[in-house]
Parts: structure tokens; sequence; C-alpha cells
């Protein structure tokens, strides 16, 4: 009986179960002990530390980062609203232009000042290079915003360009810029013709980003030609446009606080200097509807 008992005292001889338990009661007894000695303070830091493991963070307070998520669903007033307007519009069918200005501003519901754009539906076949359609509108009244222009030249143009307002203006050390540092700092690129040999190196840089000058956009300014007046056009609100590969144009053509009237010769000259960019192998309609909106507004058909 005796050494029955002695086996039983013995920690050597216990089975591994109450070895696991004894280990696991002496490190917590270690652990309370430690805390105590730190002082109230390191109790809590202590006891988040099993939390934080659990969650995956590598520490204390880090979190999991978000995915990017979809945009919060709207409420069903603004939902029915919403549906309401564009069922009206859809009974309404196409309008004239000083109609559809209106109605466009008695949607405005944001905050800040919304873009008004053109989008324009071409008769034409994306996949033929002769009937792309392609260039540039003096708008009568500008674009509402300011257009950080660059200017490629040399010599006297120089000066030139930078009287008549243009933001970067260089030759060939623009071109060395832009090339190796990856400026991008502008909106329109001009170039005059005697720099063309130089700025198309840069057309993997700049052609992507539709910032690559070109004569149809007339962003090339011949010899004989006024490269203040052209920087001067784009300061003011020259448009570029380009049909994409759908046939179709998108164009800003003014914002929403302008005065209906400035609006409506914006939208009427930019209409009238695409239907007359008609590509020679176009047949049958060139223009098969035009829709005005705004940034955050539904669509509205035009009559022209």
């Amino acid at each position: 009986m005796a050494k029955e008992k002695d086996k039983k005292a013995d920690p050597a001889s216990a089975p591994p179960a109450a070895e696991a338990m004894a280990t696991a009661a002496t490190s917590e007894a270690a652990a309370t002990a430690a805390s105590s000695a730190l002082g109230p303070e390191a109790a809590p830091a202590a006891a988040a530390q099993p939390a934080d493991k659990d969650k995956g963070g590598e520490g204390e307070g880090v979190q999991k980062r978000k995915k990017p998520g979809i945009a919060p669903r709207r409420g069903k007033k603004l939902r029915n609203h919403l549906k309401n307007i564009e069922r009206k519009l859809r009974e309404a069918g196409a309008m004239p232009v000083k109609q559809a200005v209106a109605e466009l501003k008695k949607l405005k519901r944001a905050k800040f000042d919304e873009t008004v754009e053109l989008h324009i539906n071409l008769g034409i076949d994306p996949t033929q290079s002769d009937q792309m359609v392609r260039g540039a509108i003096p708008l009568p009244h500008g674009i509402g915003k300011s257009v950080r222009v660059a200017v490629f030249c040399q010599g006297d143009n120089i000066a030139k360009a930078k009287e008549a307002g243009a933001d970067v203006v260089g030759g060939a050390d623009l071109v060395e810029k832009v090339q190796k540092e990856n400026f991008l700092d502008f909106d329109v690129a001009l170039a005059s013709q005697d720099m063309m040999g130089q700025v198309s190196r840069l057309g993997k840089v700049l052609g992507p980003r539709g910032l690559m000058p070109t004569p149809k956009a007339g962003t090339v300014i011949p010899a004989s030609g006024d490269i203040a007046a052209a920087v001067r056009e784009f300061k003011a609100g020259k448009v570029e446009y380009r049909s994409d590969k759908t046939g179709q144009i998108h164009a800003g053509v003014g914002k929403l606080s302008f005065d209906d009237q400035k609006l409506i010769e914006n939208i009427t000259v930019f209409i009238d200097q695409v239907r007359a960019a008609k590509p020679a192998g176009v047949k049958g309609s060139f223009i098969n509807g035009v829709v005005l909106s705004a940034t955050m507004s539904p669509g509205i058909r035009l009559s022209i």
C-alpha cells in the first residue's frame, strides 16, 4: 500500500493528461503573478492578446482591412423618385434643346456644380479607320473649368505661348521630362510642327491618355499658324472630341450653373460642328440620336 501511495504522489509517474493539466495551471499562475507585479494596467493588455490572435491580427489594435464594397443602396423614396423621373422623360420623348435645358435644371439634386454632357450616337462603322470622327470645337462660352495647357515648341514660340497663358512650355527639355519623369500635369498638349519629330517619341505615354498632339484635333500648330491664338482657344474652353469603339461621342459642354442661353448656344455649336465632320464613307443617317444629361441626372433625348 505504501508503494502505491508513493507512485500516486510521484509527478514523474503521473499520466500525460494530468501532467498537461499541471503545466497549464502552473502557466496560469505565473501569468497571474506577472500581471500583479506589473500593475493593474497590464492586465487588460494581457487579456486582449488571445482575442487578437483569434481575430487573426498580428498585435494589439490590429484589425483586418475591409475590402472595397458596393455603394450603399438608395432609399426607397429616392428610388421611387428617380423611377418617376425616368418614366416622365420616357413618355415625353425627344424634345427641343431649349426645353431640354430647362428640364435638366429641374432635375438638379447634387450639391456640386454638375457638368452638362452631350452623348451623340453616330451611324458609323467604328471598325473602319476612315469613318472615325475626331476634332476640336471652341465653344462660345467655354466649359466652366480651368484647363492646363502644355506647349511643345522652340525659338520665339516659347515666349508667345507663355504670354498667351500656357501653363507648361518647353522644347526638348519638356519632351525629356515627360519621357523620363512621366510628367503629365496638364489637360491639353499642343505642339508646333517643327517639334513633332521629337514629340512623336511620346506616343506610348501621351496616346493612351488622349493627350497626343494631332492635326485632326487642332493640337498641332503649322508653321504658318498662330500658336498664341491656339493657346487662348484651349484655355477659353476648346473641346476635343473623338468617336469611341462603340461609335459614340461623349463631351462636356458647360456647367449646370450656366445661363440657359449659354448652354443652348454651346450645345448647338457642338452638334453643328459634329454634323459638319461627317466622313465621306458614311452612308445614310450620320447622327442617330443625341442625349443631354448632367453628372448625376438621367439623360434627356434631344430632337435634332
